[in-house]
């Protein structure tokens, strides 16, 4: 991934106004004296998770200091303040997933590690309870990366957040988690990342590489980011599909017949999407093979019923997944055709246009070009006002040398493999493990218990 294609990139807020910008989630200035930025307040046991106990960090709104203001994040703790192996933090992904809600799942999932291990899991700035409210943005994307918004809702949700929407980029939660740890008495984090965590995993430990024990990376987006022109993903349809295919002993070649649907209707983002998406539900993209090959016949209504099942699917509040972070973090991280977002807005849609121009039809088969610039993420990120950027750590530096699992399943589309195998030319001694017929999210989703066990056995070696 180069440096001019990108270096990222995948709850109900009262609005408050803070110096002059209107939020869409809690931000209040603190009283003289008050110091809000020590530990955990607010600390009662976690309702419906026995044995946690749930509290508020307050953390500047700005780490840098210039705009006041405060943003209360939920954070919940195991209570065996003993765990001879210290903290183990756990980062959901998006960006725009809560970490509270989803304790009971995850500490299901890593229940064999928690007696060596305490469990901590946050509402990263922006989610949860005080998540971001965008509603048409919302409505329109949902749980989804690729579906294109219009253009007014993006500008509607960026008016809505006001200038403080440059407060949520990766940089400021990975200064969040910093002061998380403080304020648990922590001197090093075990760091365990899904998808966008990964990312933000591999962001702490290369700003913070004394305070790092391990890192599990499980569905890895590379330090780099999310590109919103790397043609990996769309490439990897034709592996993915075709795989499956065998798989389930279907008798068409998917990759070919995709290409050709795209060709015949010009559809690529929506089918980008509906395949994608349908990764979470069935990793052997059961009956797929069957609706492209006979789109690619030119009867394509079983195709379109996918299309608009995926989307209803999708169709998930901001407490699940705020589209307004999601936004937010990856116009603010994001380096695009047209440069970062401190670019002028007139001019980014002639710079698109020439880098969908300058692609061709290998790099992004079976999909086309349109497809690598018309994707939702993108197409948000073009409509974003131009604001300032925060500073990054510089790309392409070797994590710290701790121990580092990256876990990938072979069906997922959402993050390559070649992006795990970046990752892992990146640290020291890596240990990759793939998991055969999983896709994304390889700890919470994968039918086989290869790669939790695989967690298990790194975390307690």
């Amino acid at each position: 991934m180069t440096k001019t294609r990108g270096r990222i990139a995948a709850l109900l807020g009262a609005v408050a106004v803070v110096a002059g910008t209107t939020l869409g989630t809690p931000a209040v200035a603190a009283p003289a004296g008050d110091d809000r930025s020590g530990g955990l307040t607010g600390q009662a046991p976690c309702p419906g998770s026995p044995g946690y106990t749930c509290g508020t960090l307050t953390v500047p709104l700005d780490h840098g200091g210039d705009t006041p203001g405060t943003l209360n994040l939920q954070v919940a703790v195991g209570g065996n303040t003993d765990a001879p192996k210290g903290d183990l933090l756990f980062l959901t992904g998006g960006p725009g997933q809560p970490g509270v809600p989803l304790l009971n799942k995850i500490a299901g999932k890593l229940a064999p590690v928690l007696k060596d291990y305490r469990l901590v899991m946050f509402d990263q700035r922006g989610t949860g309870a005080n998540a971001l409210q965008c509603p048409a943005l919302q409505d329109q994307m949902g749980a989804s990366d690729l579906t294109p918004p219009t253009p007014q809702a993006v500008t509607d949700c960026a008016a809505a957040l006001g200038p403080g929407r440059q407060y949520y980029s990766t940089a400021d939660t990975v200064a969040d988690i910093d002061q998380l740890r403080r304020a648990l008495g922590d001197k090093r984090l075990t760091l365990d990342g899904v998808s966008y965590g990964t990312f933000t995993a591999e962001r702490y430990a290369l700003a913070h590489p004394a305070h790092v024990a391990r890192l599990v990376l499980d569905s890895v987006v590379p330090q780099q980011g999310y590109d919103p022109l790397d043609p990996v993903p769309l490439r990897a349809a034709a592996r993915v599909l075709t795989a499956a295919c065998k798989a389930t002993g279907c008798t068409t070649d998917p990759a070919a017949d995709l290409a050709e649907t795209v060709r015949r209707y010009h559809n690529g983002p929506a089918v980008l999407d509906a395949i994608t998406s349908f990764e979470f539900v069935d990793p052997n993209y059961g009956k797929i093979p069957d609706a492209l090959h006979e789109a690619a016949a030119g009867r394509p209504g079983r195709l379109q019923s996918f299309i608009d099942g995926a989307h209803q699917g999708n169709a998930v509040p901001a407490e699940f997944l705020s589209q307004g972070l999601h936004a937010s973090t990856l116009c603010a991280d994001g380096e695009f055709p047209w440069g970062t977002s401190d670019s002028p807005v007139d001019g980014r849609a002639a710079a698109l246009d020439r880098a969908r121009q300058d692609l061709t039809d290998e790099e992004t088969w079976p999909f086309d070009p349109a497809t690598a610039t018309g994707t939702g993420t993108l197409l948000s990120c073009l409509n974003w006002p131009q604001e300032e950027v925060p500073s990054a750590p510089p790309e392409h530096r070797k994590l710290p040398n701790v121990p580092v699992l990256l876990l990938g399943g072979d069906r997922d589309l959402s993050t390559p493999l070649d992006w795990l195998y970046r990752e892992a030319e990146m640290a020291h001694d890596p240990q990759v493990v793939i998991v055969p017929g999983a896709a994304h999210s390889v700890q919470s989703r994968a039918a086989s218990d290869l790669g939790r066990q695989a967690v298990y056995d790194f975390l307690l070696s």
